[in-house]
């Protein structure tokens, strides 16, 4: 199994959706969502430098996540598939889905949550934080996973939380390329940081559909109904008329 993924992935599964977790956090901020609905797996991203990869630097760009991320998912791109990420995780989601396309493989589709796209540059309150603000970042987020803020935890992930801005405040897309799958951009109704007209630009980077769902800034923890139906909803569109390719093969 891939040291990209949480968990080894089902032998032949109808889709598979890819999930990265959000700045400063593991894959643990999906431990709320599904393993797998209809016959469509969803498969939690372990990056570097976090969780059972604790040993690993992170990349020194957020391009080179991409690539690795990619060299490492490859294998498992047989069945339509999808990257969902948030936030932060959001940025990278479309580069690695941009780099596929222009390798030859087809995405059936780009689900985004609470960012604004990429040719607006870095955006947020988080890259004007100091240490202790960070934290509380940190520390809210453990809580909204249900689980209690250890302040040794706290530190570590502060540390990965400014790696992860640093990777995303060195990342430019002035005129991003236009994907050649659709995107899906969720808002939260209760998340005062990215407004609807924040997001609007991501219909720059493809046919966007934008869906406002209720909730706060990191309400995806908890896996509500609307977001995994509308992402189930979107891979298997994908399905009809589509016969699955081998596991391990490659365009």
């Amino acid at each position: 199994m891939s040291v990209w993924l949480q968990r080894p992935p089902a032998a032949a599964p109808a889709g598979r959706v890819f999930c990265i977790p959000q700045a400063g956090s593991g894959t643990t901020v999906f431990d709320n969502w599904p393993a797998e609905r209809a016959g469509v797996e969803f498969l939690p991203v372990e990056l570097p430098g976090r969780l059972s990869r604790f040993t690993e630097a992170p990349p020194d760009t957020l391009e080179d996540l991409a690539a690795a991320m990619i060299d490492g998912l490859e294998p498992y791109l047989g069945v339509p598939f999808a990257f969902f990420g948030h936030c932060w995780s959001a940025i990278l989601a479309y580069e690695v889905t941009r780099r596929l396309e222009r390798a030859g493989h087809e995405p059936a589709r780009l689900f985004v949550s609470s960012e604004v796209p990429p040719q607006a540059g870095p955006a947020g309150r988080m890259l004007d934080m100091d240490a202790d603000e960070l934290a509380a970042e940190v520390a809210a987020t453990i809580r909204d996973i249900g689980r209690k803020p250890h302040p040794e935890l706290v530190d570590l992930y502060v540390r990965i939380l400014r790696s992860d801005i640093e990777l995303r405040r060195g990342y430019h897309a002035p005129e991003p390329n236009r994907l050649a799958c659709p995107i899906t951009v969720f808002g939260w109704r209760d998340d005062p940081e990215y407004p609807p007209e924040s997001l609007a630009g991501w219909a720059e980077c493809g046919n966007a559909t934008f869906i406002q769902l209720p909730g706060r800034h990191n309400e995806f923890n908890a896996a509500p109904d609307d977001l995994i139906d509308t992402i189930l909803a979107g891979v298997l569109e994908r399905l009809r008329g589509r016969k699955p390719r081998p596991e391990g093969s490659h365009r």
